[in-house]
This record gives structure tokens, sequence and C-alpha cells, in this order.
């Protein structure tokens, strides 16, 4: 499963940078600026995703893992309770019930992907790493980006972890986004979620399942 805009309402990596400056963390107009000005390159698929993520983390250099829970927890409540989905639920439940395994992949960072992966329920989940020496955030991402072609790498990688994991013509892949075409290619079982335009389009001309988790 992708996360962001298909099994919640609304994009989480977007809003903590909204959050942050919600909180004063950040400077409100410069940082909201170019907060925004990534989304939009996000959407039009030309997004720099590690220029990204060292903007997003830069504000959590320093401190400590056990200060940013307090963040967390506040995110969760005040941003993310909103985006839950009813229907992201039941999907979920529908592969859990018949005994598939369940992974979360996210370009999203580690920072909001791994409570939000927890509130939805996952085991399993993958997302852009963060760097942390002694406890403390280096504010600087880590290894691949889980994005676009790095979702590709990232299952690969966890699949050779994971024994048991079935193979790509087994696997369903579920994702609103052109920027996960690479990965969705790949597997025997490809669902556009309240897909953005291009995936529309594409999932359109290639007869693929479309489908709506929205209220």
């Amino acid at each position: 499963f992708d996360l962001d805009n298909t099994l919640l309402a609304g994009d989480s990596d977007h809003r903590w940078g909204e959050f942050l400056v919600q909180k004063g963390l950040v400077d409100a107009a410069n940082f909201a600026r170019t907060n925004d000005q990534f989304y939009e390159a996000y959407q039009a698929g030309s997004l720099d995703m590690t220029a990204y993520l060292q903007f997003v983390l830069e504000p959590l250099t320093g401190k400590t893992k056990a200060s940013v829970r307090d963040l967390q927890r506040q995110f969760m409540t005040e941003c993310i309770e909103p985006m839950l989905l009813d229907k992201a639920f039941a999907l979920i439940d529908h592969h859990r019930v018949a005994g598939d395994q369940l992974l979360l992949m996210t370009a999203t960072h580690s920072v909001v992907a791994e409570p939000v992966a927890a509130r939805l329920g996952f085991q399993h989940w993958l997302g852009s790493a963060v760097g942390v020496i002694d406890g403390c955030y280096t504010g600087k991402p880590e290894g691949l980006p889980c994005f676009q072609s790095g979702k590709v790498t990232h299952l690969a990688a966890w699949r050779s972890r994971h024994a048991n994991a079935n193979g790509n013509e087994d696997t369903w892949f579920y994702s609103d986004s052109h920027n996960d075409l690479p990965l969705l290619s790949e597997v025997g079982h490809p669902v556009a979620v309240d897909p953005d335009p291009v995936l529309a389009e594409h999932a359109e001309r290639q007869g693929w399942t479309v489908l709506s988790l929205r209220p």
C-alpha cells in the first residue's frame, strides 16, 4: 500500500510541513512557500526527493527522538486523525483476513511514517530513512528515498529479508500517484486508488482496477 492520498485523505508529508509552521518551529512565510513548491513538484512528477527531505528534516537537527515524540503525538491527533478513511481500514482488513502479508510503502520520512503506519495497523512498513546519531536527529535523510523507482529497490531488499514474501506476480499494490508507476508496473495486481489524472489515464489504458476509498 502507498500511504498519502491512498490510505489517507491527504498528504501526511506536506501536512507535517504545515504543522511545523503552525507550531512556530520554522520561519512561517519562507518554509510554507518552499513546502508548497516542493509539493507542486511532486504532483508534476519532477520532485527532487533528496532535496525535499533535506529541507523538511532540517528543523529536526539536534533534537532527540524523545523530544520529537511529543510533536508526533500532537501531529497524529491534530492532523492525521481527520485524514483517516473507513474504507481504507476495511481494505486493509480484507487483505489481513485473507492471510496476505501487509506492507506499507511511502516516500514520507520515517518521523511521520512510523506513527501513521502503527495507527493503520501495519507491522511492516518502509519509508524514507532519517539520520540519527546518539539518539538525536541529524536533520538529513539516509540512503535511497522510498520514492518512484526507489520503491522497487526497497521492496526487493525487503523481500530478501522475508523469505515468505510473495513475488511480484502475487502482489497487490495500491496507489494514487503516477510517481508510483515504476512499482505499479512491476506487480501482478496494480490498483489505482483515487488516482491523479496521469495515473487515471494510464490505468484506463492498461485495464487496471480503479477504486475510491473516499466517503
